[in-house]
């Protein structure tokens, strides 16, 4: 099995499976001397990680792993060394009788039968490697690639928000809003949905909780915006920074589909006037597949999730994948924007 790795010159590796001993991540390519933060790479897992919290019904699943990640090697002294960074996270709460069935009877809308049809020999545990467990290596490597970032680009943030689960939605207006005042990720994490309007986030976590009880599932909207990118990011033919991101978000489990800017509203469009006043809403925050400079705006879409009904009630599922996959999503767009910083340092004498 190849293609498990991600990136050019910020790469990371990832490995294991969803009920094997762990999971974990190669870093390969993160410069010395960046300053290693182990609170941040902490903080990260937590905001990926399943179960409940704070003693409230989890609209996720309650798979409960702590996700403590141990760092192997490529840091010593809380420095990175330049050297393969290997962080790895052990599975602690994997319950692998509820996936007995499954060996025999794949389950409709997984990757249970294409796997089997593709290797043959494959780990039925919670899906194995196509589990969303495997995003524990992405959200590592985000970590890392942050701490890069912080010391290169202390002004670039990168956040995301829900905008829409199931039937409800924010409005445009809202939307437009929260692209502008939004600026750190407690802002949206406070927000169980991640849907930064109470009453908004709260009816959505009623639709959940109900969708959990009954084995149902919803799919939905999330927007990730990078603030102050460099402009220059990004290549003009095969690696346009656009084409990186969205390969980035559509390697995500779930995801069906990302939009650019304004995404589909171009097919209706008349050039002389789409193109007169260029904004960031318009290109988000690209042209030519090069960074302007301006903000980025990405919207990402999720399908619903596969597992529903009897299957969903006997095992632990979410009902939506939409929260727990921003922060991936995040994590992603962490790793391309670092790898064509490094990257663009190659393009000009």
């Amino acid at each position: 099995m190849s293609a498990n790795t991600f990136g050019h010159y910020f790469k990371i590796m990832s490995f294991g499976e969803s009920h094997g001993a762990g999971l974990g991540v190669i870093i390969d390519g993160c410069p010395s001397g960046v300053n290693f933060d182990r609170n941040l790479l902490i903080n990260e897992l937590a905001r990926r990680r399943p179960g409940p919290k704070d003693n409230k019904p989890s609209i996720v699943s309650d798979r409960a792993e702590s996700d403590h990640p141990e760092v192997l090697s490529g840091v010593f002294s809380d420095v990175t060394l330049g050297t393969p960074i290997a962080i790895l996270v052990r599975n602690k709460d994997a319950r692998s009788t509820d996936y007995n069935e499954i060996q025999q009877k794949p389950r409709q809308g997984h990757a249970d039968d294409t796997w089997k049809l593709k290797f043959g020999h494959t780990d039925h545990r919670g899906g194995g490697r196509s589990s969303g467990r495997e995003t524990l290596a992405r959200v590592m490597g985000g970590a890392v690639a942050q701490m890069v970032l912080a010391k290169t680009n202390p002004q670039l943030q990168i956040f995301g928000f829900t905008t829409q689960i199931g039937p409800i939605s924010l409005t445009a207006d809202q939307i437009d809003d929260f692209e502008l005042k939004l600026n750190q990720h407690s802002q949206v994490d406070s927000y169980s949905t991640r849907c930064p309007i109470p009453e908004k986030n709260n009816e959505i976590e009623r639709l959940l909780l109900q969708a959990k009880s009954d084995g149902k599932s919803y799919g939905g909207e999330a927007i990730i915006i990078i603030k102050n990118p460099p402009a220059g990011l990004g290549q003009p033919v095969f690696h346009k920074l656009k084409a990186d991101l969205c390969s980035a978000f559509m390697g995500v489990g779930a995801t069906s589909g990302v939009e650019l800017g304004i995404g589909r509203e171009v097919i209706s469009a008349e050039g002389s006037q789409f193109h007169q006043n260029v904004s960031q809403r318009q290109y988000g925050g690209i042209r030519g597949g090069i960074s302007t400079g301006e903000n980025i705006i990405l919207k990402v879409f999720f399908k619903p999730t596969a597992s529903v009904l009897d299957t969903a009630k006997l095992g632990r599922h979410d009902p939506c994948i939409v929260p727990r996959a921003i922060p991936v999503l995040e994590s992603m767009a962490w790793m391309v924007i670092t790898d064509h910083i490094l990257w663009q340092r190659g393009d000009r004498v």
